[in-house]
């Protein structure tokens, strides 16, 4: 009884080997490839929404008029372009930007000049762009936090000094840019290997300005000049970026 079991065992063993050996051949498993670590570096292009504030701040030099005080918010949209190069945990770059801002009709200040008449100073910024040098450091792989410094130029309508008692105005420095010194920092998100997301700050102090009253515009304040001081624009911005990324041979590589 026990030879004929061992008859069977190595007849059904004879038989798998066979039906192993008549099997095709498994193909080679391809090799396994980690994805590219990702780079901040390339260019990219991209747009932004937000809002801003500015400060006028005025004084005369006959009267003693003194206007201080901030414009409204308003709101502000337009595009940037800008590049990076990432190396070890850095990121350096240069960025520029312009953005398109909504009316602005301030400084909210009365103020109460001679002949007791009601005075008040606006004005209106149609377009602010910047140029600044960006530094980050990557505190993840996607996550860059940066500092910007540059510079930036507003586009003035100009002032309006309005005699709120008799109607009467005048509109200085009309039609000029005006430029300024940026100071900024934000933090950008890289959600895909191509698209970021931002979230910044900037602060333009601008240059002082001067003009003189108009005599047929405004007669109670005839030859008077008004300079301007203190003057600055604040914005808050929400971004979005299509990076190129290309990532060279320097850059990081974790």
């Amino acid at each position: 009884m026990a030879k004929r079991l061992t008859s069977l065992a190595l007849f059904l063993l004879g038989t798998g080997v066979a039906s192993a050996a008549d099997l095709p051949a498994l193909p080679p498993m391809a090799p396994f490839t980690a994805p590219p670590p990702f780079s901040w570096t390339g260019f990219y292009v991209g747009g932004n929404l937000g809002g801003a504030w500015a400060q006028n701040n005025a004084v005369d030099t006959v009267f003693g008029l003194n206007f201080e005080g901030s414009n409204d918010g308003v709101f502000i949209g337009g595009g940037q372009v800008g590049l990076n190069y990432q190396f070890g945990y850095a990121v350096v770059g240069v960025e520029a930007d312009i953005d398109w801002t909504a009316n602005n009709r301030g400084n909210n200040t009365i103020v109460i000049g001679p002949l007791g008449n009601a005075f008040q100073l606006t004005s209106n910024n149609s377009w602010i762009s910047t140029v600044a040098a960006r530094l980050g450091f990557v505190a993840e792989r996607s996550l860059l936090l940066y500092s910007k410094i540059g510079a930036g130029w507003v586009g003035d309508t100009g002032f309006t000094l309005t005699d709120l008692t008799t109607g009467q105005s005048f509109n200085g420095a009309q039609g000029n840019t005006n430029t300024g010194w940026l100071l900024g920092f934000g933090l950008e998100w890289a959600f895909t290997p191509n698209w970021t997301v931002k979230l910044e700050y900037d602060y333009l102090g601008m240059n002082n300005r001067t003009f003189t009253v108009n005599p047929n515009a405004i007669p109670v304040l005839a030859g008077d000049t008004f300079t301007t001081g203190s003057r600055n624009v604040q914005m808050g911005k929400v971004g979005i970026n299509y990076l190129f990324n290309w990532g060279g041979p320097l850059a990081a590589r974790y």
